[in-house]
């Protein structure tokens, strides 16, 4: 198996593995490797920050007024909201939702069950036997150099996967129809099988993924519940149909789909899940895209230069479709005056 390193990730980003698979069952991709034309009718995403929990009083309380900001995306770690088991607390969500209201935003939650880098902020009770292992490392890669080894939460595991909905049930049964919106981190992944003892398979994660999908909507019924959906390990240019699946099952439950880069021209996106975004733009409840801090590292391969933030803006919204595009606090423009 070859290996391709791509930019993808909360801040960070993962090495990814190609397969040259095909399977025949599915819904057919759509033509990769070309930059899309962007649909019929351009539109404007909405611009919202994105940062984690954590840095909300540092790095997002000073920019929340700006008139051409409409809201904010938090990452959340699991442990953050479960510190043992059954126990939530959802405390940093309320009082972050409480400052964002009052000036009229709005929040998503981006809940997060995989770190690219130590410590692993799961919970504890995860390393209990009845959970087989819990977790899984993961090897990481940005395109930009080599990275600190990750953990993914082994959710291919029924008794992690059950703890992980629960969660998620009792954030709807508080956030409902409170939050904006509710997401699930990328896809992309690479665990470390040689040091997995978790039992690990590309198909048992794409099942469980999906799984997660389907009961987040099921609980969410006025929170938009999204997906963010890049790459799919064990899968290139959607060679066993991963990728098709994901947007048809999306479509179908009505869940929405995002995704963490933003990037024109970027081949292995084009080769994966931009084709699919530009193919079922208009069919999706939401399209929530992140321009994340990587991403203001890489050049436009077209005109060698950092992509600037019109580039940014007319591929997310014109030919990814993005509703909303949820920007690091490190962005440039962010730090200018706002236009009136």
């Amino acid at each position: 198996m070859r290996t391709k390193r791509i930019a993808v990730g909360v801040g960070i980003a993962v090495t990814m593995g190609l397969t040259g698979a095909a399977v025949a069952s599915g819904a057919p991709a759509p033509e990769a490797g070309k930059a899309p034309a962007a649909a019929t009718g351009k539109k404007t995403a909405k611009n919202y920050l994105y940062s984690s929990i954590g840095d909300f009083d540092a790095n997002v309380k000073p920019l929340l007024d700006r008139p051409d900001v409409a809201g904010v995306q938090l990452v959340v770690p699991w442990k953050a909201m479960e510190r043992k088991k059954d126990q939530y607390d959802f405390s940093e969500i309320d009082r972050a939702l409480k400052y964002v209201q009052d000036r009229h935003k709005k929040l998503f939650i981006q809940v997060q069950d995989r770190f690219f880098q130590a410590p692993s902020r799961l919970p504890d009770y995860l390393k209990d036997p009845e959970y087989k292992g819990g977790a899984a490392p993961t090897k990481n890669d940005n395109g930009l150099g080599p990275g600190k080894a990750g953990t993914v939460a082994a959710q291919w595991n029924p008794q992690v996967r059950d703890r992980f909905q629960k969660l998620l049930k009792a954030m709807a049964e508080k956030f409902d129809g409170r939050l904006a919106g509710v997401n699930l981190p990328e896809t992309a992944t690479e665990v470390d099988t040689k040091k997995d003892r978790t039992g690990y398979s590309d198909d048992a994660y794409f099942k469980a993924e999906l799984d997660n999908m389907a009961y987040g909507k099921k609980v969410f019924t006025k929170t938009q519940f999204i997906q963010y959906v890049n790459f799919w390990p064990g899968e290139w240019n959607n060679s066993r149909k991963y990728m098709s699946r994901t947007f048809e099952f999306a479509k179908k439950h009505g869940i929405g789909l995002g995704g963490p880069d933003v990037l024109p021209g970027a081949k292995p996106q084009l080769e994966n899940s931009y084709p699919f975004f530009k193919k079922y733009r208009g069919q999706l409840p939401m399209v929530a895209m992140a321009v994340q801090e990587p991403d203001f590292e890489y050049k436009n391969p077209e005109t060698k230069k950092p992509y600037t933030r019109q580039e940014f803006v007319d591929f997310g919204s014109n030919t990814l479709g993005a509703d909303g595009l949820f920007w690091a606090t490190s962005a440039p423009w962010l730090h200018k005056p706002a236009a009136r």
